[in-house]
């Protein structure tokens, strides 16, 4: 799998200039994980994100200006849990003083609080409002997390949260490797988003919870393996 990994990784780059690794291409996963999650929280937790806080600041808005279908607490809540997460994952690159190390640990307790979240929906579902702030409060946390340590890993052009910048850069730039990689951060969210919502529609949150899961273990037991090697 690493060699695979790696494979897409040097892809994105010109030939003998990626000097991060596998780190490119678990980015990609982790713009899966992104889409997923805010299906989720979009389609079965009352219309509010927990990756993209942008999109929160302004349901606030629009709540507190009368809206009836948007929820007056679920966007604080994630705007809070994701600051949090932030903040956690600012505190150990720090101490740590090695985003890469940071990174692998944030991103094992990304998987950790997504097997939370997970459990949550299995055992009392999605749609009362306890639950529902369960996991946006989980899910939220974790995506503050992931974009914290992702931000300190200084990766060129590859954003695992938000496009707008990114989308701005591919219309922008010239053309090249950078476009490249910014397209694969597109690509990766929105097949993430039309899987989670595909799942969540027909099944339920589970389902695109315990994919989300897969794709942080997979990231987080990489990420580790590949800080022990340049320990």
């Amino acid at each position: 799998m690493r060699g695979g990994l790696r494979w897409v990784a040097d892809g994105l780059f010109p030939r003998g200039g990626n000097p991060h690794g596998v780190l490119p291409a678990l980015l990609i996963l982790l713009a899966l994980v992104t889409g997923l999650v805010d299906a989720i929280s979009f389609l079965g937790l009352g219309r509010v994100f927990v990756a993209n806080m942008t999109g929160n600041i302004v349901f606030l808005g629009f709540a507190l200006a009368g809206d009836q279908e948007l929820s007056k607490w679920a966007s604080p809540l994630a705007l809070a849990a994701f600051g949090a997460g932030a903040w956690t994952a600012g505190q150990v690159t720090r101490r740590t003083s090695d985003a890469r190390r940071a990174f692998a640990a944030a991103t094992a307790a990304h998987a950790l609080l997504v097997a939370a979240a997970l459990t949550v929906a299995l055992v009392s579902g999605h749609h009362h409002t306890g639950a529902r702030a369960a996991l946006i409060g989980l899910l939220a946390y974790g995506m503050g997390l992931q974009n914290a340590s992702v931000r300190a890993l200084a990766v060129p052009d590859l954003v695992t949260n938000v496009l707008t910048t990114t989308l701005t850069g591919l219309a922008a730039d010239i053309p090249g490797r950078s476009a490249l990689r910014r397209s694969a951060s597109v690509v990766a969210m929105f097949l993430g988003a039309l899987t989670g919502a595909a799942l969540h529609l027909h099944v339920g949150p589970a389902l695109p919870l315990a994919a989300a899961l897969t794709l942080l273990a997979v990231v987080a037991v990489v990420a580790r393996r590949r800080t022990r090697r340049t320990s």
